[in-house]
């Protein structure tokens, strides 16, 4: 069952992108004319963890799967068999499974056979037999018998022809004198083309008279084949070359030669997921030199790459998706990867989450702004928007009418239907960050830069590495994976972030020990007199605020209005020590509304001084409310906040007006669900 792809019209329509590469339109299967003609270049789409890259490809599939010859790989995780001989590696592992895939009958058109790259296969899986040991060479011909089987479905499937090669085999080995490098590949073959293939299908073997050194002969060249895979290095690299063409010659004979009956509708595809993997650029890249070489094929090639800029995309054409919705143009330069027209997946738009939320909550039982609000915490990301839209919608009644997106993350979520709920956190946290141990990017996701990072590394991590710096390592994990970097945060992706300091805070139960560790050392990192925005904001993550409210007193008088609101901003962008069972009024919100009074304020404070230090308490609270990302903004906290702003602008002896501006622009930003503008009224907030 399709999930809904939200913003990826440009990709699904009846004009859209993939309608113009394959010349068929999704589910409906109408002719469309080819944008691209004979020449489709291979399109990657872009972009980080939960993007929806692998939710596309999967979508892609669905769509023309009945209709034309198509396969999915995700190039980062094919399972090796056990015990498999050195014929086997991922490459051809890969094409083995991308025949089989693309094998079968699709409306109105016969299968695809693939007798080329079986021969191929064959050939190479030999490399690793013995006299002595017959039993692997009957295990690796099993292995091919699915390949085998696109030639012919009956013979291919049984076990006769195993029997019949490996009794060549021994014949072989008895009667060679000569290096046995290409002999058993010649053996091979030709017991595989008498015993499986049909008189027609035999001139596939022909096709390898093209290979080095064959001179025009088809056995020749599967042995040469044989040979340069088993010597490895370069020469390997050519053998898997020539395959991955097998593949690509098996598909495009497929399209020729039919009668009019019988001619296909659309091109094959193939689906590459996370093929910025070595296996991936080993499939794609021999293709585009093909075609850069002057071949042309029938071949469309979707893949899906975490990373956005590499070697393998370096001169490609770069379009972001909505771009791409009617043209998608990708001139072939004299570079090979200039046949690559790189998609950049763009995040959901705030319209998309609000329409992803009435999808799953049509009777709208949740709050007003809660769509909104996830939007701004996920930055539109489409996995953690689906995540946390379902929680919504599975939200017990009760909760419905007060979440919050941080009320979202301590609620559970049926991932499959036929499993129980879990927890969207860990569960979304688990996909951003795969296969990682998240306690110490929990950790370094309350430092600010690379030093305070290294500082929590030595002091909170130090049995966590034994093999270098455990905050680099982290950095370098980042990198690898293609998250954003920022000078104001170690880590900087707001909704990463956002997760691993949920972790932190909840990881050690309602003692909040972690939390309390972490910040009371960043705390003393930022420590001397007198305290600076750094050491404030960790004192609000303890959850203590009338220092910083005691700092903006005494720096208010400074002719520095501007830098004062930026402190203001900076510490009010603490995250909020919250507690597990905190449905219901947020404290912050009676605190920046004046409903619940300082137990005790600094001493020897005159009327004027003890009045202007209640107002900023409720400045520093109304902030740090409303720019909050797991919290919702409040209207009357909003009209509160403009008020306090005017107040202190008639304070002021010469920063009025910008404290005047403030009053009016921040507001606005809330409302508009941007970062607070600074200088207030800027294009975009600094």
């Amino acid at each position: 069952m399709d999930r809904e792809l939200y913003g990826r019209e440009a990709v699904f329509h009846d004009a859209g992108l993939a309608a113009r590469l394959i010349g068929l339109t999704p589910y409906a299967f109408a002719r469309t004319a080819y944008e691209h003609g004979d020449d489709p270049p291979v399109t990657v789409f872009t972009g980080g963890r939960g993007m929806g890259k692998t939710a596309l490809l999967k979508q892609l599939r669905n769509a023309y799967r009945p209709a034309t010859p198509l396969a999915l790989l995700d190039c980062a995780h094919l399972e090796p068999p056990a015990d498999h001989g050195p014929g086997w590696n991922p490459l051809t592992g890969a094409l083995a499974e991308l025949a089989v895939q693309l094998s079968p009958k699709v409306h109105a058109a016969r299968p695809v056979q693939f007798p080329r790259l079986s021969l191929g296969l064959v050939a190479v899986a030999s490399i690793g037999w013995s006299r002595e040991d017959d039993e692997r060479a009957r295990r690796d011909l099993q292995r091919l018998g699915p390949v085998l089987a696109t030639v012919d479905a009956a013979k291919g499937a049984a076990a006769n022809w195993v029997g019949k090669v490996l009794a060549k085999l021994a014949a072989t080995f008895a009667e060679a004198t000569a290096p046995m490098a290409g002999l058993l590949a010649e053996a091979t073959v030709e017991t595989v083309l008498e015993e499986v293939f049909g008189r027609f299908q035999r001139t596939a073997e022909g096709w390898y008279g093209t290979y080095r050194n064959a001179g025009g002969r088809g056995k020749a060249g599967l042995q040469q084949l044989a040979v340069d895979f088993g010597q490895g290095g370069r020469r390997r690299r050519e053998a898997e070359d020539f395959l991955v063409g097998a593949l690509i010659e098996d598909l495009g004979r497929a399209y020729t030669g039919l009668t009019r009956r019988g001619t296909r509708r659309g091109r094959p595809v193939l689906l590459l997921d996370n093929a910025h993997e070595p296996l991936g650029r080993r499939l794609v890249e021999p293709i585009l030199r093909a075609r850069a070489d002057g071949r042309r094929d029938h071949v469309v090639v979707f893949a899906a790459s975490r990373v956005r800029d590499h070697d393998g995309i370096r001169h490609a054409t770069r379009l972001r998706l909505p771009e791409t919705a009617h043209r998608a143009p990708c001139p072939r330069g004299p570079d090979v990867t200039s046949g690559i027209l790189a998609v950049e997946l763009t995040p959901l738009s705030p319209a998309q989450t609000q329409s992803a939320f009435d999808h799953v909550d049509p009777a709208g039982r949740t709050p007003a702004d809660l769509a909104r609000g996830v939007h701004r915490l996920t930055g539109g990301r489409p996995l953690g928007v689906i995540l946390l839209g379902r929680a919504a919608s599975e939200a017990p009644e009760p909760l419905r009418s007060a979440l919050t997106p941080g009320g979202l993350l301590d609620l559970g979520v049926e991932l499959r239907e036929d499993a129980s709920a879990v927890p969207v956190s860990p569960a979304l946290l688990a996909e951003l960050l795969p296969g990682v141990h998240p306690g110490p990017f929990s950790v370094l996701a309350a430092a600010h830069d690379e030093e305070s990072a290294r500082l929590l590394a030595r002091t909170r991590l130090r049995g966590e590495s034994l093999d270098g710096d455990m905050a680099l390592r982290v950095r370098d994990r980042l990198r690898a994976e293609d998250w954003p970097e920022s000078p104001d945060h170690f880590v900087a992706d707001p909704l990463l972030r956002a997760l691993l300091l949920h972790r932190l805070r909840f990881e050690d139960g309602e003692g909040y020990a972690t939390w309390r560790a972490v910040h009371e050392t960043l705390h003393r990192h930022y420590g001397g007199e007198p305290a600076g925005p750094h050491r404030l904001h960790h004192e609000l993550a303890l959850d203590r605020t009338e220092h910083a409210v005691t700092h903006l007193r005494l720096t208010f008088p400074d002719p520095d209005v501007l830098g004062w609101l930026g402190r203001l901003r900076f510490i009010a962008s603490a995250p909020y020590p919250r507690r597990r069972d905190g449905a219901g009024t947020d404290p912050r919100r009676a605190i920046a509304l004046g409903r619940r009074p300082a137990e005790q304020l600094p001493p020897a404070l005159d009327d004027g001084a003890a009045e202007l230090q209640l107002l900023l308490r409720r400045l520093l609270h109304a902030v740090w409310l409303l720019t909050d990302p797991l919290a919702l903004p409040d209207g009357e906290v909003t009209d509160k906040l403009a008020h306090e702003l005017r107040q202190l602008s008639g304070r002021h002896l010469t920063g009025n007006s910008l404290l005047w501006d403030a009053a009016t622009h921040w507001p606005k930003d809330i409302r508009d669900w941007r970062d607070l503008s600074l200088p207030p009224g800027a294009e975009i907030g600094g």
